[in-house]
């Protein structure tokens, strides 16, 4: 999944960027206060996202 789609989908289930660094952003998850570092690659690999969704507590995109 390409990082920008992943990020929108992500901002469409209240996660907000929290701080962005060099080589990571954090996103913060507003109604459960739960946070993830997404890695800046142009492309993340299915289990990634698997992973970064569970620790936001977001329900994973379909297909991924």
């Amino acid at each position: 999944m390409k990082r920008l789609d992943f990020e929108k989908y992500l901002h469409s289930h209240n996660c907000n960027i929290l701080r962005e660094g060099a080589k990571h952003s954090v996103f913060y998850n507003t109604d459960n206060s739960l946070l993830s570092t997404v890695p800046r690659h142009s492309e993340l690999k299915p289990f990634l996202v698997r992973k970064i969704c569970k620790d936001l507590g977001v329900v994973p995109p379909k297909g991924k």
